[in-house]
């Protein structure tokens, strides 16, 4: 299995950035962290296989980042980055738990040398070695014909495009079409986000650009598909692609050849190519907004995930997964869900899918009191329903699972309200400047733009 996921916390940014590039550049996986509280955060939504932790940073420093996550994520490692006066302090953190420290100023073979030893010592207890499919929920029959095919497209470079309405799990599943790919699953797994970025920077993001290509570009950079060379290349909301974009990426899919932005040279690309979407694309071919000969391309293979009230049956080991690994971040001691909630949670017609399950049982765990979750610690659309909606799946209404309206039932959830209530506020106060907005939100943009598109804020209003 392919473990490179890293998180970089560190109060300075343009360290965070330095280390940024030069991790991508090597392939891996990364996320920041402006604190150790911010870091908490990122720990308590996704599994992380390393973090890379300044030693002296404001609110919570890297000592306390180091105690917390080997108390609620042990198997994660931790390194520190430290100044030559502080070693000292750095061997006794290693006694604590540390995996390692470095010290400043970072050099970069010795940071490939770290990072290389830390991820080699990565063996989580619930995600076997030998196990493609760890971590992906799914006896119902519908789930086991998409595992089936999996493994026959496992061997094959064949590009594969998932369909599927929002939340259903698309990202999990191309990664375990990466984990099952026997050339490429020790190699790099790159997702990009494409709905989260306008044309021109997300031609720059994908193909890398030569300095002075275009203002601000003041050094080369590597697209994501050199960085995914060899491995896996997922295109979350490939739809977004303008028509200009996907005459680009057509030449890829076709013969493995592209340029960065602004040269000359022609590069070639080595990467499986997995598309996914939201929206029915066959319908999006028939609006003249997805080229044709484009749409076949990537129709080698289609996978359509099931949403989950396709596959209620699913939804009981679901959440055992979801509040185990809820309760285990939050150090809390609870065990399941009693049969009245288990009852209310069957029922739910979960328009938000897989998704809006997590949230909901995230929210009970840090609710619950008790061993066990009770319907009182569940939200009021799950225990007070309201009178039932006709469903709207992908293939009859793609743009209901694209772009859901204000008031659908996913954004009743008592924790969904506010924080959308919050983002527009913010949002019109700095004019729906997107960068203002995530400064004084205290997030960055790029989990900005993932909010906007999760609660149904549409991403092109000014």
């Amino acid at each position: 299995m392919d473990f490179n996921r890293i998180l970089v916390v560190d109060d300075d940014p343009l360290i965070r950035g330095s280390l940024y590039e030069m991790l991508r550049g090597r392939k891996y996986e990364v996320e920041m962290a402006a604190d150790g509280s911010e870091a908490m955060d990122h720990l308590k939504r996704r599994e992380f296989q390393l973090v890379i932790t300044d030693w002296k940073m404001p609110q919570v420093d890297g000592l306390s980042l180091l105690s917390f996550i080997k108390s609620r994520f042990p198997d994660t490692n931790v390194v520190l980055i430290t100044g030559f006066g502080n070693v000292s302090s750095a061997v006794e953190a290693i006694r604590q738990g540390a995996f390692d420290y470095l010290t400043k100023p970072i050099q970069a073979d010795e940071l490939e040398d770290v990072i290389r030893r830390a991820l080699s010592h990565y063996t989580p207890e619930d995600a076997p070695v030998d196990e493609p499919f760890a971590g992906v929920v799914g006896e119902h029959p519908s789930m086991q014909k998409l595992f089936s095919v999996i493994r026959s497209v496992a061997n094959t470079p064949a590009t594969v495009l998932l369909e599927g309405e929002s939340g259903t799990g698309k990202r999990v599943i191309a990664q375990a079409i990466h984990r099952s790919d026997p050339k490429r699953h020790h190699k790099a797994f790159v997702e990009v986000s494409c709905g989260a970025l306008p044309e021109t920077l997300l031609e720059s993001e994908l193909f890398g650009h030569v300095r002075g290509a275009f203002t601000g570009a003041i050094r080369d950079k590597q697209g994501r598909f050199e960085v995914a060379e060899g491995g896996t290349i997922l295109l979350d909301e490939i739809d977004a692609f303008s028509l200009a974009l996907q005459v680009k990426l057509l030449r890829v899919i076709q013969e493995r050849l592209f340029e960065r932005v602004g040269d000359s040279r022609t590069m070639r690309a080595d990467v499986r190519i997995i598309a996914a979407t939201n929206r029915h694309l066959k319908e999006q071919v028939t609006l003249g907004k997805f080229r044709e000969d484009l749409y076949y391309r990537l129709n080698v293979i289609t996978l359509r995930l099931p949403p989950l009230r396709e596959r209620k049956s699913d939804l009981p080991i679901l959440v055992d997964q979801f509040v185990k690994r809820h309760a285990r971040a939050m150090g809390k001691s609870i065990t399941g869900v009693t049969e009245d909630a288990l009852r209310l949670l069957t029922s739910y017609p979960w328009p938000g899918n897989i998704r809006e399950l997590e949230n909901i049982m995230e929210r009970a765990v840090i609710l619950a009191q008790q061993s066990k979750i009770g319907p009182d610690d569940l939200p009021d659309e799950l225990r007070h329903p309201a009178a039932p909606e006709p469903s709207a799946p992908l293939r009859a209404a793609p743009r209901a699972a694209a772009e859901p309206p204000a008031d659908s039932a996913g954004l009743k959830d008592s924790l969904k309200a506010p924080e959308r209530e919050l983002i527009l506020k913010v949002l019109t106060e700095v004019r729906w400047n997107r960068s203002e907005a995530a400064k004084r939100l205290g997030i960055h943009r790029s989990t900005l733009y993932h909010k906007l598109r999760q609660l149904g804020i549409d991403n092109t209003a000014q």
